[in-house]
């Protein structure tokens, strides 16, 4: 079958057999008297399993094995080798469909039964801790969770790979960018209602009891039931909770005759809600940032970091008039609603925002007669930025310059947390040093914790025994470069090698799976598209998580925001004539151009809705022509499964060049992605059918 400008179908596995025919229930594309609605239908849920799915694993494995959180990344490359692989697989005449949701239950089983801890040793780049750790190393638990991640993700990916093979490439990506919308859309929706792990699992089995028929639908209930029971363990658990970023958990006891609550999240201890009283009279350095400036009138705080609400009940206590108290997590600051004994948040005098605390900043045109960071603890990654914590924005020498500004005369900016290392203290007492103009007070009482404070005026500040850096002061983070917690020097070790091992499996993955790599030579050009697009979309995450904040909802609507631009340019490609593959990827040259000339800062300046507009512009204007470009050579492949494939795994790759933004930072990444897109343009091969107007 051809359509007006000779794009074919792609091949047709006609030699399967009939027990494979029956499992993968396509009677639409097998019988030709029936419609093919049949085939798309079983495309969008397969498409919208795989997305929810990726989500859910990254979600429920960072959260339960402990300091996961850190590595999400290798969670995501896991996902693009399976779905990648499971294209792959959609050429043969055997399925791995039916072992993925036992495969499945088997990780989520073992992970609940024996968790383990990723031993993040070292100070190279500093994780917060468990304080313990437990199971093999990282080196070969990453590996493994990539593995076991891959395996699952190759049954959904199987699925849409051999719909694949029955659509016209562009109706088939229409339709699987369809269901990929109703994947991020639905798990967006369980991440609003704080739904428990129990609802995630219900789902994804009755998505593969949908896809998997004949006898392998009675082994696939069992497999479901069985990890659908251990999550609602879980889920059931006194104290058990879920919030948009961490699994929570909370534990009520006594202690010397006090009662106090305990909280975690993902493993690792977090906050205890104790008396303001009490915690001034135990722990002293809570009130030293009241202590270095005396006379600050406190009549208007804001708290960024608030959390269950110890801290402001602190300000409080130090007779704040006026709190705007931030925190980016929901659930805990309800918790502290509900539970913490001085009851701050019920105060009149408390404001609370649920908001990412440098958004606060740049959104507000309020003054603070003082502006605290009381420990906003890094404890998850942005979803699909490897090096992007959830408040990496919030302690580069930008985001202090930008709280000084909010400061009124008299007031000043303290921050306070266990730090650990000493660099790391030196670091952020040079960068408050740099965006202040002069020295802070720094207090070290001891244990790795480390109190800075600067007034607006270093006249207002009176600070305590004098502070000399430990070694030499390592630069303050930027916003090009928010990584306050690497110390510098080469990409660590353990990412190095734990990536190479990735690289080789996914290698021989695809070489067993996919056959000689030769054969796939042709579509070469995808590959370095899918890398380019990965950095691209990377590069636009971590700007977006600047311009607005690094809270969940952004990051679901960045990544709805980059779906929808790509279904937009398969519809342009479909509906339209669109110029020559060399034009396109020339107007995407020019688009990463201005895009790479506008600094992140320039648009800081800007109103809110201007800037988004220009943010929009300038982020989706090269995803749109690069999928223009991929569209077009994507609809004129003879074989689809293999050209999406190799296009998912050079994602994979894309993925894996990530890290790199640590030596070169995110703004460097557009230079990359302009090489890989030059590699691309130059192996797309010469033929008529590749270049031709659409």
């Amino acid at each position: 079958m051809a359509d007006g400008a000779g794009l074919t179908t792609g091949s047709r596995p006609d030699a399967e057999p009939a027990t494979t025919r029956r499992l993968w229930r396509l009677p639409a594309d097998l019988d030709p008297e029936l419609p093919d609605f049949a085939v798309v239908r079983r495309l969008v849920l397969g498409s919208a399993l795989m997305l929810f799915l990726e989500l859910a694993l990254i979600r429920w494995l960072g959260s339960n094995v402990v300091h996961l959180s850190y590595f999400s990344n290798f969670v995501l490359l896991g996902s693009f080798l399976g779905i990648g692989l499971g294209f792959l697989i959609a050429r043969r005449p055997w399925s791995v469909l039916p072992a993925a949701p036992v495969i499945l239950a088997v990780l989520v089983i073992a992970t609940f039964v024996a968790p383990v801890t990723i031993d993040r040793a070292g100070d190279q780049i500093i994780y917060f801790t468990s304080l313990a750790t437990s199971g093999p190393p990282a080196w070969l638990v990453l590996p493994l969770i990539f593995i076991l991640v891959a395996a699952v993700l190759a049954g959904p990916a199987e699925v849409v790979g051999r719909c694949f093979a029955h659509l016209r490439p562009l109706t088939a990506y229409r339709w699987d960018l369809v269901g990929s919308l109703i994947g991020i859309g639905s798990f967006t929706l369980m991440s609003f209602l704080q739904a428990p792990s129990v609802v995630w699992g219900a789902l994804v089995t009755v998505a593969f009891v949908a896809l998997i028929g004949g006898w392998q639908r009675y082994l696939t209930c069992i497999a479901g039931a069985a990890m659908v029971g251990v999550l609602l363990l879980e889920s059931i658990t006194p104290g058990i909770s879920w919030s948009p970023y961490y699994k929570i958990r909370t534990a009520e006891y006594v202690y010397a005759g006090v009662p106090l609550t305990d909280i975690s999240v993902n493993g690792v201890p977090h906050q205890i809600m104790r008396s303001a009283a009490q915690r001034l009279r135990e722990e002293p350095q809570y009130g030293l940032p009241y202590q270095r400036t005396p006379g600050n009138p406190l009549k208007n705080v804001l708290i960024i970091g608030a959390g269950s609400g110890s801290d402001v009940a602190i300000a409080l206590a130090k007779g704040a008039k006026h709190i705007d108290a931030v925190d980016i997590d929901p659930r805990i600051m309800q918790i502290g609603l509900e539970k913490n004994p001085d009851r701050p948040y019920d105060d009149p005098r408390v404001t609370r925002h649920v908001n990412d605390g440098r958004a606060f900043l740049e959104g507000t045109d309020n003054s603070y007669d003082l502006i605290l960071f009381a420990l906003p603890d890094s404890l998850a990654l942005v979803t699909g930025a490897s090096q992007i914590r959830l408040e990496s924005f919030l302690f580069t020498e930008q985001a202090l310059t930008a709280a000084r500004e909010h400061l009124t005369p008299g007031g000043a900016f303290a921050m306070y947390n266990y730090y650990r290392e000493d660099w790391l203290i030196d670091r952020l007492a040079g960068t408050a040093e740099a965006a202040f103009g002069h020295a802070p007070c720094v207090d070290l009482p001891g244990g790795g914790q480390a109190v800075v404070t600067a007034a607006l005026d270093q006249n207002n500040q009176v600070c305590g025994s004098s502070y000399v850096p430990a070694g030499a002061v390592v630069a303050p983070a930027t916003d090009d470069r928010p990584f306050l917690y690497y110390q510098g020097g080469p990409i660590p070790a353990l990412y190095l090698w734990t990536l190479g091992g990735i690289l080789v499996i996914s290698l021989l993955a695809v070489r067993l799976l996919g056959g000689p790599l030769k054969a796939m030579r042709p579509y070469a050009d995808l590959f370095f598209m899918g890398a380019a697009f990965m950095l691209l979309e990377t590069k636009n995450i971590a700007t977006f998580a600047l311009l607005f904040g690094t809270t969940w909802l952004v990051n679901a609507l960045v990544f709805a925001g980059v779906l929808l631009i790509v279904l937009a340019a398969v519809e342009t490609t479909r509906r339209f004539k669109t110029p020559p593959l060399p034009v396109v990827f020339g107007g995407i040259a020019v688009s990463l151009a201005v895009t790479f000339l506008v600094e992140p800062a320039w648009l800081l300046t800007l109103p809110f809705l201007p800037r988004l507009v220009v943010a929009i512009l300038l982020a989706f204007v090269p995803i749109y022509l690069a999928n223009v470009a991929f569209s077009k050579r994507f609809g004129a492949s003879d074989d689809s499964q293999s050209a999406f494939g190799l296009n998912l795994l050079g994602a994979m790759l894309g993925g894996c060049l990530e890290y790199l933004g640590l030596l070169t930072g995110y703004r460097n990444l557009l230079l990359m992605v302009a090489v890989l897109y030059l590699f691309a343009f130059l192996l797309t091969p010469r033929s008529r059918g590749a270049i031709v107007s659409v």
